[in-house]
């Protein structure tokens, strides 16, 4: 009896040793990659109820786990060295403090702008904005993310290994 254990015991390892997971296949692992979209030269919109803002939706939607950074291009250093500034921010200008925020959901995102003077006096933040929306997925919560500095557009895209030549042109 010991002799039939112990040889169903060594097919069993040999059978189950060989047995290998095979995750370098063309599936799109759609829940642990980040993705980088731009809004280039858009407008801020107005309306009574949510003031000044820019709303996109989501397609395909982002898991409810998955987070979003926004990044508002406020200038270059020179023609290939743009200056990403994380929102949320507020500029003080002469006029008074412009800010800028934004929300989203599985579904959809706005970025707002607010202050406390009339913004149509400053059409020069309101108008031809360029804005980077990174998707951060949730599978990164618990692993690299506490390392990273979100202030920072150069290090979260160092982080997360984004590929900067397949950003995604959103209208």
């Amino acid at each position: 009896m010991k002799k039939i254990t112990f040889i169903l015991a060594v097919i069993g390892m040999i059978t189950l040793g060989s047995c290998t997971v095979n995750e370098d296949n063309d599936t799109v692992d759609n829940d642990t990659i980040s993705e980088v979209f731009e809004l280039r030269n858009v407008n801020f919109a107005f309306d009574a109820v949510n003031g000044y803002n820019i709303y996109r939706t989501l397609n395909p939607q982002i898991f409810p786990s998955d987070a979003i950074l926004i990044y508002r291009l406020s200038g270059t250093i020179d023609s290939s060295t743009p200056i990403w500034q994380p929102i949320p921010r507020t500029l003080f200008l002469n006029q008074g403090e412009l800010d800028y925020d934004f929300d989203f959901s599985k579904e959809d995102f706005t970025i707002y702008a607010g202050g406390n003077y009339d913004l149509s006096l400053t059409p020069n933040f309101l108008n031809n904005q360029t804005f980077r929306i990174v998707i951060i997925p949730g599978f990164f919560s618990n692993k690299s993310s506490a390392k990273v500095d979100f202030n920072d557009y150069d290090a979260v895209v160092k982080a997360f290994k984004i590929d900067e030549t397949k950003i995604i042109s959103m209208q």
